[in-house]
């Protein structure tokens, strides 16, 4: 019995290991590649990465790289609580939703992954359900399209495709979405107009720490009969100032 229970034990290490390990390498890793760092045989490396896929802990792109999966980080933003700025955004959020009727949402970059760490839903919700820590495309929706156009890493990734066009809207074409996150970049926010979900339109602002560095975005999510150019402009304003207040709590001065 204790030969068993010691077994599970070394079993459910090796589980923690190797998300640890996959955690750390934004590019994913091969089977060779983690058989190596963790000391285990080809096999047994193998069929342990193929039951964290099978589980959602892991996913495993078309070269064959594995890395983290949306369960193992639905799981650490819960036992994190999305590393702070969740907590402290929060009540921001619920203020937002309250006040604009409309679904809000907090986006962070783990690596090269953008997803949601919380939503708020909004007086009047939509049926759309986009599940906590879901990898979101960086040329399609506003989070990933504002993470890309602010940092270099995550641009060249998107610029380098594959573009699915998930709408007709969709920027499927390289030389007009590099345009586009120039805008983005440019103007210090993003919109996704119908590009990720037929009839939604997202707006994201970024989020920046005491040492400037952008953290996370806020993103509100309306039904495009909802908007017209003043509501949009009206929305903006709001999750502007909204990010200026988490971003206050995260202890950020901006001089005048």
């Amino acid at each position: 019995m204790t030969g068993a229970t010691g077994e599970s034990k070394d079993r459910l290490s090796r589980i923690f290991e190797v998300l640890e390990l996959l955690a750390g390498e934004s590019g994913g890793m091969t089977v060779t590649q983690v058989s190596k760092a963790m000391g285990m045989p080809l096999s047994s490396t193998h069929n342990l990465l193929q039951r964290l896929v099978g589980s959602d802990a892991a996913v495993v792109s078309e070269d064959l790289r594995y890395s983290i999966g949306g369960r193992a980080v639905r799981y650490g933003i819960r036992i994190m609580d999305a590393l702070q700025v969740r907590g402290l955004a929060r009540k921001h959020l619920q203020d937002l939703a309250r006040s604009l009727g409309e679904d809000v949402y907090l986006a962070e970059r783990f690596g090269n992954r953008v997803t949601y760490t919380d939503r708020v839903v909004g007086p009047r919700p939509m049926t759309l359900d986009i599940r906590l820590g879901q990898r979101l495309f960086l040329h399609a929706t506003s989070v990933g399209k504002l993470f890309a156009a602010l940092d270099p890493e995550l641009r060249a990734e998107a610029l380098a495709g594959p573009l699915p066009p998930l709408t007709p809207a969709t920027l499927v074409d390289p030389d007009a979405l590099a345009t586009e996150f120039d805008r983005i970049a440019a103007q210090g926010y993003a919109v996704s107009d119908q590009e990720s979900y037929a009839g939604i339109v997202g707006i994201a602002v970024p989020v920046r720490d005491a040492g400037d560095r952008v953290v996370a975005a806020i993103h509100l999510s309306a039904l495009e009969a909802h908007r017209s150019p003043d509501q949009q402009l009206a929305w903006l304003e709001h999750i502007r100032a909204t990010a200026a207040q988490v971003e206050h709590a995260l202890g950020r001065i901006v001089p005048d």
